[in-house]
């Protein structure tokens, strides 16, 4: 089989692994049925698909993004809204989770299904903040580099409903929250800015759980290529850095690298011109390693976001080989405009939404 392909394969394993249907059905046998389910995040459509499969009509809302929220029965409210910049309809999606918390009734059960992209595509204001500085915080955050712990810090400051403020309006008796991670070390305080964690004091009965995580998405590609007869010769979360310290560390692994697989986990950050090309951290990356295996033969480099989506495009990501770099690679580098390179030179890695978010994931294959 190509290299590429192979490589892409793993990849998609990893990927399948941590399907939101899958890890959220999984996880609920023990749960009792719930009044409300209420899902926020890129994967809320399939987690909350789950949920009705499990118990059967249930008042559900689900806030996702654009085009994200498919397959749901009619009954169920869906809010789609912008990311990773929010707009009004996040206001909307934010504020109506907010409400559905408060209707609900001493003694009820609230499901709470949260995964990434939740900072952006749901939030409720403090009284005195406007979605003009939410989006003009959002882009900041976006262009300077900062991880996603950083972020989430400075987003929380302007919410009603983040770091613990959305559970803070249940008066219920049970809360069970079911969450996918896109965050280091999988934190619920972290995940989404907090909008599924517990707040500082409550009389409710709670269950939390994380269910899907960059470590199972790794995991699982390993176990593939293992019975694949190929040699996992790395399984690591070493991805916490801006892209081109990344690339700088990866680049003698890879070049380095026996026949066999590495699998490296994590999220890169990036650092934006003013006037920004095409592609996320995920593109960009790719093309950073592109440049540090060039001349490598036998090697191919799957570089991917497991939701599917890498910046503001279509595209998750890239594979790229030894034959990917040229000369003309770096201006497109430098200019950020790294996805308008793959994509000329048939390197862009499109998956569609994967019903997932478990940050990103990259594959190296060598023989």
């Amino acid at each position: 089989m190509d290299t590429a392909k192979r490589a892409a394969e793993l990849w998609q394993a990893g990927v399948d692994a941590v399907d939101g249907f899958a890890a959220t059905k999984a996880a609920l046998s023990d749960v009792p049925k719930p009044d409300q389910i209420l899902a926020v995040g890129k994967p809320a459509a399939a987690m909350a698909r789950a949920a009705l499969a499990q118990f059967g009509p249930v008042p559900a809302l689900v806030v996702t993004k654009d085009d994200h929220g498919r397959d749901l029965p009619e009954a169920v409210d869906v809010i789609e809204a912008s990311h990773p910049v929010p707009d009004n309809r996040s206001l909307a999606g934010g504020q109506e989770l907010r409400l559905a918390m408060e209707r609900m009734q001493p003694g009820s059960h609230v499901l709470l299904l949260v995964s990434g992209g939740a900072s952006s595509l749901a939030e409720d204001l403090l009284p005195g903040t406007s979605l003009r500085d939410l989006e003009a915080l959002n882009r900041k955050l976006l262009a300077e580099g900062l991880d996603i712990r950083a972020m989430n810090d400075e987003r929380r400051k302007m919410s009603r409903i983040k770091g613990g403020g959305l559970l803070s309006h249940f008066k219920g008796a049970r809360a069970t929250v079911l969450a996918i991670s896109d965050v280091p070390g999988d934190d619920l305080n972290v995940i989404g800015s907090g909008i599924g964690a517990l707040p500082n004091s409550y009389s409710f009965t709670a269950t939390t759980q994380i269910v899907a995580s960059n470590a199972h998405a790794r995991n699982a590609a390993a176990n593939v290529a293992v019975s694949a007869g190929l040699a996992v010769l790395a399984n690591d979360e070493a991805l916490h850095d801006d892209y081109l310290q990344v690339a700088g560390k990866l680049g003698p692994i890879l070049r380095g690298m026996d026949n066999g697989v590495m699998i490296f986990g994590g999220e890169p950050t990036v650092v934006l011109p003013d006037q920004p090309g095409r592609g996320g951290r995920n593109q960009a990356l790719a093309l950073a390693l592109a440049k540090e295996i060039s001349g490598q033969p036998n090697l191919a480099v799957v570089v991917g976001g497991t939701d599917g989506t890498d910046g503001l495009t279509n595209a998750a990501g890239g594979i790229i080989s030894g034959k990917t770099w040229s000369e003309t690679a770096q201006s497109y580098l430098d200019n950020a405009d790294s996805g308008t390179f793959l994509d000329n030179v048939n390197a862009l890695l499109t998956t569609g939404p994967t019903s997932t978010n478990v940050m990103d994931l990259v594959v190296a294959i060598r023989g």
